[in-house]
């Protein structure tokens, strides 16, 4: 169905008015459906203008192909299912790919920066934010003449930082292999308090012919 909320009955009677020989039967036929459409659907009487909807939805279910007297304008189909503009990606030839587009332009605005303190304070932050990507890319330690040679590369040799400037300490832990989970180690914990300790043994006394195991 094309438009489920009418049901199969409407549709049959839209593709039916189709069919009818002439354009005054097909126009009879087609008010009942709008009628019988909107006690189908009462809430569209909220909607503003409901019968344009009405009219809009036969023509959607007869697939645009009925022939009356609408009194409104016919909607277009394109309209109806309208194709997404196409969306421009975007091309970057990054040169550090672990630094990212985004550290370029960061740098290309510190460069024009005009007040010098602010300058060395943003490409501090740079250098900074330069050095933990690396560690998150890399996952492995790298030294502040690294990353500070990177962002005189970058930078053409125009930014630069202060010369007692010490990067931010950042350490990338990795959990040892063979870690277990919380469960897995107290059941091993469990396993070896008991390893050692010898199965108490089962009593049996008897009581008047009868044995009982405690």
């Amino acid at each position: 169905m094309i438009l489920a909320e009418y049901g199969r009955n409407v549709q049959n009677m839209v593709e039916y008015i189709c069919e009818l020989p002439t354009k005054e039967e097909r126009n009879r036929y087609a008010q009942v459906v709008i009628e019988m459409m909107g006690f189908l659907n009462p809430h569209l009487r909220d909607v503003a203008d409901f019968k344009h909807k009405l009219w809009d939805h036969l023509h959607i279910i007869s697939d645009f192909k009925i022939d009356v007297d609408s009194p409104y304008p016919i909607p277009d189909r394109d309209k109806l299912h309208p194709k997404p503009d196409q969306l421009a990606y975007p091309q970057h030839r990054i040169r550090y790919k672990h630094y990212g587009h985004t550290v370029e332009i960061m740098i290309d605005k510190t460069k024009r920066i005009t007040d010098e303190a602010k300058r060395v304070e943003m490409t501090e932050s740079i250098a900074n934010f330069m050095k933990m990507a690396y560690v998150t890319w890399n996952k492995d330690s790298v030294t502040d003449d690294s990353i500070l040679k990177d962002l005189h590369e970058l930078s053409g040799g125009e930014l630069k930082v202060s010369p007692d400037f010490v990067l931010t300490k950042l350490d990338f832990k990795t959990p040892p292999p063979g870690n277990r989970t919380k469960g897995g180690s107290s059941s091993s914990q469990q396993s070896s308090s008991s390893k050692g300790k010898k199965p108490k043994k089962r009593s049996q006394h008897n009581n008047g012919g009868k044995r009982y195991a405690q």
